[in-house]
């Protein structure tokens, strides 16, 4: 099993700057991809960014030039920093992770909230 725990969210004006962290605990060795996801009401939870345990990454679109995904294999951390912020990009953003046998872990969500 897995554990994720998100911090980070909070409320930023339109093109202010967040930064997302996640900590992963458990049985650490599962985990191959770590990524978010965002969700908002009546909407499917959709990717933002993923990045595997080799460093390979993958972006939503939308969020191209803007957000920036790191992680930290040792600990291990994902961090997810958001510049240039829309109020589109509000929603509850959650941590991933994926295990080599294509299970996903989920943590509980962080709620940011961009102001126009």
């Amino acid at each position: 099993q897995v554990q994720l725990v998100e911090s980070g969210g909070g409320l930023v004006q339109a093109g202010g700057s967040l930064r997302l962290s996640c900590g992963a605990s458990g049985d650490i060795r599962l985990i191959n991809v770590m990524g978010w996801y965002r969700q908002t009401p009546g909407n499917e939870r959709e990717k933002v960014a993923q990045i595997t345990s080799r460093g390979n990454i993958d972006y939503n679109d939308s969020v191209k030039d803007r957000f920036t995904i790191s992680r930290d294999n040792d600990k291990p951390r994902v961090y997810l920093q958001m510049n240039s912020l829309k109020p589109e990009d509000t929603a509850v953003y959650y941590c991933s992770a994926t295990s080599w046998a294509m299970r996903n872990y989920w943590g509980q969500g962080t709620q940011v909230t961009v102001s126009s």
